[in-house]
């Protein structure tokens, strides 16, 4: 129960840093290009990569990381959990597998976000 709290707290927090950030830098954008989710994105990837970064070296808790990365970092953007996924089949070798994991992920995505657009579109006419 404890771990399940610890991320609530920590994604609840990176949600709405994530929300904050986003509307701040739309506001200071144009407005054509989605600049708050691609800053926010590699943010929250920087994040995840130094906790993993300590938590390999053995200087983060595992209470610490499951509040930082699973909730933080998966509350402020999931991208961050795809990214140091991804990470850990290239430092164990699986290139093939990330390969696949990224191409399927990121068509697979784009596909779903469109058919599900689609779908709502169907339902709500």
């Amino acid at each position: 129960m404890k771990d399940i709290l610890l991320v609530a707290l920590g994604g609840g927090t990176g949600a709405v840093m994530r929300y904050l950030a986003s509307k701040y830098i739309a506001e200071i954008s144009d407005g054509t290009f989605p600049w708050g989710t691609m800053a926010v994105n590699i943010a929250g990837c920087l994040v995840a990569g130094i906790i993993i970064g300590c938590t390999i070296r053995g200087n983060i808790p595992d209470a610490a990381r499951l509040l930082l990365i699973a909730g933080f970092c998966g509350g402020f953007t999931t991208f961050s959990a795809f990214s140091a996924e991804g990470l850990n089949m290239l430092r164990h070798g699986y290139y093939l597998l990330f390969a696949a994991y990224f191409l399927a992920s990121s068509v697979g995505g784009l596909v779903s976000v469109y058919a599900g657009s689609k779908l709502a579109a169907k339902l709500i006419s």
